[in-house]
């Protein structure tokens, strides 16, 4: 007889990956009806609302006394701020196929700035995968101006620094977990997330509330801040902790790598975006790349240390 609790980080795993590779569609569904700002605004709300709630259940437990709160900030300041303002805006300009191939790129950008932030050396064969990935996305690159894509390459160069961005965020909270659980650190991020996403927003609106909120009437915009703030920010965060608190840094890797899957899947059948054969190269040649750099990592990474995210 299988035990089928063995089973559950895996699943736990492919539930989060199918969850946050969708979530690009929803973000492009999103932007349809409102800006970019309204869009996170609501997103980190919902998610933030959706925290506190737990909180006052006693489903989870918030302890910010006597920590470094100002560091944590810093950690909130480079996500969700910068990433998710260069990553949605981004999306304005691309689509979601696109989109999720360049956040893939995430890990290896992380491994690249520990070389001069933390002085960690990648292995040669680490060096090998991170050009393998680099040259995916120019393959990519060089060859869009041929065919008759959405979007343009400001697309990718916004995308390409909430990439950086994320990278930060990865460093600095290997640091702050030392201190900060896992989701107290999410706690505050969606907290200054809505705070500040909202903040934009109502100054570009003139601060008139009930246009502002009227767009919840809105079918298409409620299921799509619903998907991003519940499922996307609070229970695929869950699950991505569960299962890298079972698993090991390599196996949790493939799950990153099937949200790249997964985020062209939903482009090409949900949105009929159209999918290239040099797209579908430059992909395989960015998720071999990301793979390798994470299995021949030379230290296995804190187990819950990983950020992968997200959308």
């Amino acid at each position: 007889m299988f035990r089928l609790r063995e089973y559950f980080p895996y699943l736990a795993g492919l539930t989060f990956s199918l969850v946050f590779g969708f979530s690009f569609l929803f973000i492009k569904e999103g932007l349809e009806l409102m800006t970019p700002f309204h869009l996170l605004g609501f997103r980190f709300a919902i998610a933030f609302l959706c925290l506190s709630l737990l909180r006052l259940l006693g489903l989870i437990e918030i302890n910010l006394k006597n920590k470094n709160l100002k560091k944590l900030f810093l950690l909130s300041l480079f996500q969700p701020g910068i990433y998710f303002i260069f990553e949605t805006t981004g999306m304005l300009y691309t689509n979601s196929s696109e989109a999720g191939m360049m956040i893939a790129l995430t890990p290896i950008a992380v491994t690249i700035l520990a070389i001069f932030i933390l002085n960690e050396k990648p292995s040669i064969k680490q060096s090998f995968f991170i050009v393998l990935s680099v040259i995916g996305v120019f393959f990519i690159i060089f060859n869009r101006g041929t065919s008759n894509i959405e979007g343009n390459y400001l697309g990718l160069i916004l995308l390409g620094v909430a990439v950086i961005a994320a990278a930060f965020y990865n460093i600095i909270s290997r640091q702050l977990s030392l201190e900060f659980k896992p989701v107290e650190i999410t706690y505050v991020m969606m907290g200054f997330g809505a705070l500040l996403f909202n903040s934009v927003a109502l100054f570009r609106q003139g601060f008139a509330l009930e246009s502002y909120f009227s767009l919840l009437a809105n079918k298409s915009v409620l299921i799509s801040v619903i998907y991003l703030g519940v499922f996307s920010s609070v229970v695929a965060f869950f699950m991505m902790n569960y299962t890298l608190s079972k698993i090991t840094a390599a196996e949790s890797a493939v799950f990153a790598n099937l949200t790249t899957v997964v985020s062209i899947f939903a482009g090409v059948v949900f949105r009929n975006e159209s999918f290239f054969k040099f797209q579908l190269v430059g992909a395989i040649l960015i998720i071999i790349g990301v793979w390798g750099t994470n299995y021949f990592a030379k230290a296995v990474i804190k187990k819950g240390e990983d950020i992968y995210e997200k959308v």
